[in-house]
């Protein structure tokens, strides 16, 4: 899931439930261009996305990151916890995307439903009519 620094909802990929998030970095990256703009100035993420070819593929793309090592790697370089704390914002989103129970049961059995479901859901949350009820 990608979202913007205040929490909107930009793009999501779904995956099987046994695929690392890893695998879908890169093609999660490259979706959901903002007003012309590919890439974010910056990304936050979780141990799931430490790899060397990841950050790799960020630095050639000019993004900067903070991204926690994982205790088994041996090279640990320098790390930002005040910036990864905002990493909280897609927390926040996915537990208002929960809200519904439809997403937060996995209710829906095919992934062209659930897609659906997660993108009226988030429709919903961020368009005024929400805040009108």
């Amino acid at each position: 899931m990608r979202c913007e620094g205040k929490g909107k909802l930009i793009t999501f990929l779904l995956t099987p439930g046994q695929e690392s998030d890893i695998a879908q970095a890169e093609p999660l990256m490259q979706a959901g261009a903002i007003r012309g703009h590919l890439r974010p100035k910056r990304l936050v993420a979780d141990k799931g996305y430490t790899s060397k070819a990841f950050r790799k593929y960020l630095r050639q793309k000019h993004v900067r990151y903070t991204i926690p090592h994982r205790s088994n790697e041996r090279h640990k370089g320098s790390f930002n916890k005040p910036m990864y704390r905002k990493r909280n914002i897609v927390e926040r989103l996915i537990n208002r995307l929960k809200q519904f129970r439809r997403i937060a049961t996995r209710y829906d059995k095919r992934a062209a439903n659930f897609a659906a479901m997660i993108t009226i859901a988030s429709i919903f949350l961020f368009s005024d009519f929400a805040y009108r009820l």
